[in-house]
């Protein structure tokens, strides 16, 4: 039953879907006709309004048309006017360029005309110069004739002339500069140091150490000696000298560089001299031995400290302070050199004051400037150079390690300091009584002096005066002129700088005279 009624609904609804289709159709072709009809409708009012647009551009064409014509032909016009103003200059132009044409033309010719005239002047110009020169060549030959010598002789002759002249100017005025009298620096410098030499007051003896050490009488050698000599071997090793018996064997030798173990050595034989058991055994006298260098150690240490507290500077580094106190132990040409040190820093202190300079750097530089000497037997060179070497590695300044080692100008002077030292050493070395020499090297000096100076050519005599510090020399007159004699002396001196060590310095007198001797009767 239900079933039926179903499939009846069904039927219904199929019914309705069918008539809805067709009732749509019928709908959609009527729309289709309508859309027909608009767009047919459109079409013709394109079409219409095409038309009517091309006609519209036809005539605004042929408008545009009619207007660029009349200006391109307005254009043409002011063309054609400007093309003709062209043409008018070209044709002035090329008027201008031939009458230039013309002118170049005619200036050639001058200019050609000219040359011809310049090569007719030239070659005058050369025949005049060969007449001239024919002329001169007859004018030299004249004058050599009327001369008696050619024109090179005559030159040189001239030549010759005007060398002696230079010669002759240049000794005059070596000469003039050796008599001239002293500059204001010279004369200033000799007042400071005049100054500082009559306000010090110090010591004017010398020492010298003792080299052979006679024994007490009554002493026998191997009471001092020891057996084999074992004590002399035992205080050599540490003292570092070498002891030996003399031959006659009542006294010992000291040999050795060092001043300080000459010292020791000698205090050493002194004890044992006194006390004779005490050289009974050597390996005691070694043990006193190194007490008594112990001992000088702290002297040594004693006597550096003395020498600062005696300037009124502070102390140095110990090792330099040590350096300064061995100085009383080591001499130069007999001077001490610890008590020359202490001297040369009063000086160069007082010439410091005098200059405005610092009292303290000039007394330190002063004091120090020989600290090399005490290291000289165990290095090798300058003492200068190993003093200034020491003084800059233990904290000097670089004032002080200067003048150090320029004071034998083995570096340059750096500061006025360094001149002032190098014064004050040798002010205190050169003082009357400061140094002496023996007998046989005094005149081993003066006679080396007089062999270097006699060695040269042109000497007739040499004299050595002032106790060796001036040569005198005497040349022959035709054979040394005055600038020979001038560089004589220079020459003189430098090989006597070169082969001799002196104190001091010597001075190289060359003596030209000339003499003329006639008879009378």
């Amino acid at each position: 039953m239900w079933l039926g009624a179903v499939m009846g609904l069904f039927f219904v609804v199929a019914a309705g879907v069918l008539l809805g289709k067709r009732i749509a159709l019928r709908e959609a072709e009527a729309w289709s006709a309508g859309v027909r009809h608009v767009a047919d409708a459109i079409r013709a009012a394109g079409a219409a309004e095409s038309q009517e647009t091309l006609r519209g551009g036809e005539i605004a064409g042929r408008e545009e048309g009619r207007a660029r014509v009349s200006a391109f032909e307005a254009f043409c016009q002011v063309r054609e006017a400007e093309l003709e103003t062209i043409k008018g200059r070209l044709e002035r132009r090329e008027a201008d360029l031939l009458a230039a044409a013309d002118r170049l033309g005619a200036a050639r010719a001058t200019a050609e005309a000219q040359k011809q005239h310049a090569l007719a002047l030239e070659a005058e110009v050369a025949r005049q110069r060969e007449e001239v020169a024919e002329l001169q060549r007859g004018a030299r030959a004249a004058l050599e004739r009327e001369a008696g010598e050619t024109a090179e002789e005559a030159r040189a002759a001239l030549v010759d002339a005007e060398l002696e002249d230079a010669r002759m100017h240049a000794a005059q005025t070596v000469r003039a500069a050796d008599h001239a009298p002293v500059d204001e620096a010279s004369r200033s410098a000799k007042r400071v140091m005049g100054i500082a030499v009559g306000r010090f007051s110090g010591h004017y003896l010398t020492e010298r150490l003792h080299a052979i050490i006679p024994m007490l009488p009554g002493l026998t050698p191997e009471a001092v000696a020891g057996p084999g000599d074992a004590n002399l071997q035992a205080i050599g090793g540490v003292a570092g000298v070498t002891l030996s018996l003399v031959e006659a064997r009542d006294a010992v030798r000291l040999e050795g560089l060092d001043g300080v173990g000459r010292e020791v050595a000698r205090r050493c034989l002194a004890r044992i001299m006194r006390n004779p058991r005490l050289g009974a055994d050597p390996a005691e006298v070694e043990r006193g031995a190194r007490e008594i260098s112990k001992q000088l150690e702290v002297e040594l240490d004693d006597l550096g400290r003395r020498a600062f507290r005696a300037l009124e500077i502070p102390p140095a580094h110990a090792e330099i302070v040590r350096l300064v106190g061995r100085l009383n132990y080591r001499t130069s040409y007999t001077q001490n050199q610890w008590k020359h040190a202490i001297e040369a820093g009063f000086l160069c202190g007082m010439m410091a004051e005098e200059l405005d300079l610092d009292l303290k750097v000039a007394r330190r530089a002063a004091l120090m400037h020989d600290i090399g000497k005490a290291l000289t037997h165990e290095l090798d060179g300058s003492h200068a150079v190993i003093g200034a070497d020491y003084a800059r590695r233990l904290g000097e300044s670089e004032l002080v390690a200067n003048a150090i080692g320029a004071h034998h100008t083995d570096e340059p002077f750096n500061s006025p300091y360094a001149y002032l030292v190098a014064a004050a050493d040798a002010m205190s070395g050169a003082r009357p009584g400061a140094r002496r020499q023996l007998d046989e090297s005094y005149s081993s000096r003066l006679e080396d002096l007089e062999r270097i100076t006699r060695g040269f050519r042109g000497i007739t005599e040499a004299y050595a005066v002032q106790g060796g510090r001036e040569v005198r020399i005497y040349v022959q007159e035709d054979r040394v002129d005055d600038l020979g004699a001038v560089d004589l002396s220079s020459a003189i001196a430098k090989k006597i700088s070169q082969e001799m060590r002196f104190p001091g310095q010597i001075r190289v007198t060359v003596i030209r005279e000339f003499k003329a001797t006639e008879v009378a009767g």
